[in-house]
C-alpha cells in the first residue's frame, strides 16, 4: 500500500509498506514537492508495479502536498486564459476543439458572466494570484472609509454644469 507522508524538511515522500517479521515496516519510493505524473511513474517504478495516481493524489491531499494538476488539465486553462484575453486559436484549430469540445466558445457576451470573467485566472499561478490580491487590498486601504468626526461619506450631488 502507498501512501504520502510530508518530512521534516518540508518535502513529501511517497511511501510503500509491507509487512516484515519484525513487524510493518516502509521504504520511500519518491520525495517531492509537487506530486505530478513523473513522480506517480517513479513511484510506481520503484514500487515494481502500477500505483493508482488517483489513491495518490488524494493521500497527498490529506497530506497538505501540493497536487500538480494533470497536462490536459493544465492545458485547458491556459487556453481558457488565452481565449478569455480576447486570443483565437486559428480557424482550423477552432474548429477541432469545437468538435472535440462539442461547443464552442461563443466569445465575450453582452452579459456578464462569471465563468467566462474569472476565465482569465484559471491559469494564473499562485504568485499572480497573490499579487493581485495585494494589489487590490492595497487599493481598499487607500480608499476613504468615512467622513470627519464619523459621518458617513455622501456622493456629490448632481446638477447642471455651470459654465
Amino acid at each position: 500500500m502507498a501512501f504520502v507522508v510530508a518530512t521534516k524538511r518540508g518535502a513529501f515522500e511517497i511511501r510503500q509498506s509491507h509487512n516484515t517479521p519484525e513487524g510493518p515496516r516502509s521504504r520511500t519510493l519518491a520525495t517531492f514537492k509537487e506530486l505530478d505524473d513523473e513522480v506517480i511513474a517513479e513511484a510506481s517504478e520503484r514500487a515494481g508495479k502500477a500505483l493508482n495516481p488517483e489513491l495518490l493524489r488524494d493521500s497527498a491531499r490529506r497530506a497538505g502536498a501540493p497536487v500538480a494538476a494533470p497536462p490536459v488539465d493544465r492545458a485547458a486553462r491556459e487556453l481558457l486564459a488565452q481565449l478569455a484575453k480576447g486570443r483565437e486559436p486559428e480557424p482550423k484549430l477552432h474548429r477541432l476543439l469545437a468538435s472535440a469540445l462539442g461547443d464552442a466558445w461563443k466569445g465575450p457576451t453582452t452579459s456578464p458572466d462569471s465563468a467566462r470573467s474569472a476565465a482569465e485566472w484559471i491559469a494564473a499561478s499562485p504568485q499572480e494570484r497573490g499579487k493581485t490580491l495585494e494589489d487590490l487590498l492595497l487599493l481598499a486601504d487607500a480608499l476613504p472609509s468615512g467622513g470627519r468626526k464619523g459621518k458617513a461619506l455622501r456622493f456629490p450631488k448632481l446638477g447642471p454644469a455651470q459654465a
